[in-house]
């Protein structure tokens, strides 16, 4: 007999009980016999099943990749698509917003794989040979994305292990050109470096990667040298102090004596402008009194003398003048008279 639902329901409801119970659905299932027997339900069920194998859905940030019987045919976009059934083909999904990361020299919970690094296995991939023979450990992570989703399927059988090898080979060939001190304090120069060349291995490879970023963790020497090496920082430190202050001297100094050189020499251009200018000067005054003491003698030397006289005399504190025809001149000095002007 056919199950009518909505009659047992009503009957439920006039009698105030509650609705049925599973059993009842059951019971009412058991009971329900489809016209056409078994082969309807056979029909039903090979109708939604290949419906189910036909219709998938993408979602957003995804692409899916079809194989048919394993060959790659085509990509299908984010959003409802269809496919043969019957698993002639065959869709992958990749996610191509999603950032996944890639841990190096150093232990975390779990890689985005779901695996885990080894301690023997983080220790000899941290421990990198620098440019001027020193011994660095150098810790960093990897973050990318699947650009490429054929290449990163079928061109590399082991595309993340592949990612592992040449993102440390990368960083072995930077850290190698650089010395131990530019590895602990330019990390970021050596992240965006080791980023270039990791970039281009991965495009040469058809690895299908595009690496968002190379972030450096915090770079040191190994544990055992540490308390040496920090002996030699400190020395480095210090010498870099007496160098700075050697330069400071020196800086002060320098500019100042050559300040006072400067000096010198130009009061000396000037005192020696001033005599061949004064020296100049008195040649051709005495050249104007040669050539007016040739013209009169007897008067351009009287003119002389007076002028000499006169320039002379107020220069002498005490003055005697005496007559040319006077024999003695003892009388006429009062030699305890200290003060005043005799004549």
């Amino acid at each position: 007999m056919a199950w009518d639902w909505e009659k047992l329901n009503r009957q439920h409801q006039q009698h105030g009980g509650p609705p049925p119970q599973m059993d009842d659905v059951i019971n009412q299932l058991k009971k329900f016999k489809p016209p056409g027997g078994s082969v309807l339900i056979v029909i039903v069920v090979l109708v939604l099943m290949i419906g189910y194998s036909i219709f998938f859905t993408i979602e957003s940030g995804s692409v899916g990749v079809v194989q048919r019987f394993g060959k790659f045919v085509r990509i299908a976009e984010p959003g409802p698509n269809f496919k043969m059934p019957f698993g002639i083909e065959k869709v992958t999904k990749v996610r191509q917003d999603r950032v996944y990361k890639e841990e190096f020299g150093f232990q975390s919970d779990r890689n985005d794989y779901g695996g885990y690094t080894s301690a023997s296995d983080t220790a000899s991939i941290s421990l990198m040979l620098t440019g001027d023979l020193n011994v660095a450990v150098v810790p960093w992570i990897v973050q990318y994305r699947i650009k490429d989703p054929y290449n990163y399927l079928f061109k590399v059988k082991d595309p993340n292990g592949l990612l592992r090898d040449l993102s440390e080979s990368s960083m072995r060939l930077v850290v190698g050109d650089r010395s131990i001190n530019e590895v602990i304090s330019k990390r970021d120069e050596i992240a965006v470096e080791a980023l270039q060349v990791l970039q281009k291995e991965l495009d040469k490879a058809e690895t299908g990667i595009n690496v968002v970023t190379v972030e450096m963790k915090k770079t040191n020497v190994p544990e055992p040298v540490q308390p040496s090496f920090n002996e030699v920082n400190q020395a480095t430190q210090e010498k870099e102090k007496m160098i700075y202050q050697a330069r400071e001297d020196y800086n002060k100094a320098i500019p100042a004596a050559k300040g006072e050189a400067e000096r010198t020499i130009k009061a000396a251009e000037g005192y020696s402008l001033d005599r061949i200018n004064r020296a100049k000067g008195d040649a051709a005054r005495f050249k104007d009194l040669y050539t007016e003491y040739a013209k009169a003698q007897n008067v351009t030397k009287r003119r002389l003398y007076l002028e000499s006289l006169q320039e002379l005399l107020p220069k002498i504190s005490r003055k005697f003048i005496v007559d040319a025809d006077q024999k003695n001149l003892l009388p006429l000095l009062n030699l305890g008279n200290n003060g005043g002007e005799s004549k």
